[in-house]
């Protein structure tokens, strides 16, 4: 299979994972009782903690035949292919999953910012003298990104 559309050229080559290899990883999750595990998104190269959100089976062989980063939303209750509607697109360096089966580290070249307020990281909070307060700055307008206020 080709680089998928619009991965950046300085990232390896994307080669999907095998029907067999993609069956045996899914065979290897401990889902939760909602079918969930946690996926915690990780900059490649900085090591940078961007996001954490859920997968289902169907999203980690997606994920893992596709090089695009795809969740599950809850909210939504299907996928969420990561910058369908932002295009702050995740692309797929490695998929690891934990000793206990349960959840998921995704290495990542992220385009543009992971989180929803427009930083870079969903882990941007925290305190700031008394107060819980954004530690980081805002680096898209989330009204430009997703058509409404973050």
């Amino acid at each position: 299979m080709a680089t998928p559309p619009n991965r950046p050229s300085s990232l390896p080559a994307w080669q999907p994972a095998s029907p067999e290899a993609r069956a045996a990883f899914v065979a290897a999750l401990k889902p939760d009782a909602s079918g969930l595990v946690a996926a915690i998104a990780q900059a490649h190269g900085t090591g940078e903690v961007l996001m954490l959100a859920w997968m289902n089976v169907e999203a980690v062989a997606e994920t893992l035949e596709t090089g695009r980063v795809t969740y599950y939303s809850r909210s939504r209750r299907g996928l969420w292919r990561k910058g369908e509607t932002s295009g702050q697109v995740q692309h797929l360096i490695d998929l690891r999953l934990d000793c206990d089966g349960d959840a998921l580290l995704a290495i990542v070249h992220q385009d543009g910012v992971a989180c929803h307020t427009g930083r870079r990281s969903c882990f941007s909070w925290g305190l700031a003298g008394q107060a819980v307060a954004p530690l980081e700055p805002v680096l898209a307008d989330p009204a430009a990104l997703y058509g409404t206020a973050g």
